[in-house]
């Protein structure tokens, strides 16, 4: 049926005709019904949870019966996420877009603040402006449940395997990865990667070049230059801007611990928790920077990286606290905010809010410094 789709078949989105049997397997998961159960209904899902798991079933039938198609879960998500908009944040704008072809497909390189939001607010600017949602990049260590994996390829996500054990497995993983990303690009699909592995904890946004050379796999099996191949994949750099981080003080503590004993060790729903902080917790304004496409891609990965990096600095939106974080004066800076963001550091050791102001006076700093070269 989908013969092309076929080699990928264990990393790709789901298909319109696999969305049915993927949310038949949700509603049948005791791991998706038991997360439902504690965060819906935190008090009752001690003795008396079994009790509700039936309800929970019969209410997922009926609300997700007219759930047919990947457009029809796009449309579920925009609700959410206008939910999630209202309640969690001051705002979202979004610049760029006007320099960008609807009928064209891109491969979005962004940094990386945040694991569920950063995706889902490009997205969302996306489908504003009647552009093509875009394909998403996932890592598999965040899909460690079998429920996390359906949710994410319903959602028109791809997985990358960081997981892949052995040099021979890494380099097989990594060259479907590269042929998946140029096959959407070729079928009209939008793609959106991090620019490298992880989410940038400390604040600093760098592109890692390993990235770029994963994306040039398949050109070197084609046997075309690197600046010619990567020059057709599209590729736009964006920088997303959050005025508050939700998980600022456990990125600044998980960086303080290994600055400190030399490693952190991960709790095991600490990937989760990030994710629900993410969503839930308040980021007051979010801006979206789209950047321009990257059409005379220079010789090397390195250089394409410094590219991708001159633009997410030079885009970056910056907010009152990372002019108050980098000590830099400016006009947005009021008594309100300079309190607001000395609130922030209450409560935490000196080494905890000398990462935390690190992590908010980076982009103004990087900044700073790109405009006096």
């Amino acid at each position: 049926m989908h013969i092309d789709n076929d080699i990928y078949k264990e990393i790709r989105p789901y298909n319109d005709d696999e969305v049915s049997g993927a949310i038949q397997r949700l509603i049948d998961d005791k791991d998706f019904i038991n997360a439902i159960l504690k965060y819906r209904f935190p008090h009752a899902s001690g003795m008396f949870g079994w009790l509700l798991i039936p309800l929970i079933k019969r209410f997922l039938v009926k609300k997700w019966s007219g759930i047919k198609s990947v457009k029809d879960i796009q449309n579920q998500v925009a609700k959410y996420m206008q939910g999630t908009i209202e309640h969690s944040c001051d705002g979202v704008t979004c610049t760029g877009l006007d320099k960008l072809d609807p009928n064209k497909a891109y491969l979005f390189v962004s940094n990386h603040r945040d694991i569920a939001m950063d995706p889902a607010m490009v997205n969302w600017c996306l489908f504003k402006e009647d552009f093509n949602t875009v394909r998403i990049a996932i890592g598999d260590n965040l899909l460690k449940k079998p429920c996390a994996t359906e949710l994410m390829r319903l959602n028109k996500s791809f997985i990358v395997k960081r997981s892949a054990k052995g040099p021979r497995e890494l380099m097989k993983s990594l060259g479907l990865l590269s042929s998946y990303i140029s096959h959407s690009l070729e079928t009209g699909n939008n793609i959106w990667i991090a620019q490298k592995e992880g989410r940038a904890k400390d604040g600093n946004d760098k592109t890692d070049p390993a990235i770029l050379k994963m994306f040039f796999m398949e050109g070197r099996k084609q046997k075309v230059p690197f600046s010619e191949f990567m020059s057709n994949l599209n590729i736009v750099p964006v920088a997303i801007s959050y005025e508050n981080d939700p998980c600022d003080v456990a990125k600044a503590e998980e960086l303080h611990q290994k600055a400190s004993t030399g490693s952190y060790e991960k709790g095991e729903f600490e990937d989760i928790e990030s994710i629900v902080q993410g969503i839930i917790g308040q980021k007051r304004r979010i801006h979206i920077s789209f950047g321009d496409v990257i059409n005379n891609v220079p010789e090397t990965p390195e250089e394409l990286a410094v590219e991708i990096d001159r633009q997410i600095t030079e885009n970056y939106h910056l907010f009152p606290a990372n002019y108050i974080a980098a000590n830099i004066d400016s006009e947005i800076v009021t008594d309100e905010e300079r309190n607001k963001f000395a609130q922030k550091l209450e409560n935490h050791s000196d080494s905890v809010n000398d990462i935390l102001k690190q992590m908010y006076a980076l982009p103004a700093l990087k900044k700073q410094q790109q405009h006096s070269m």
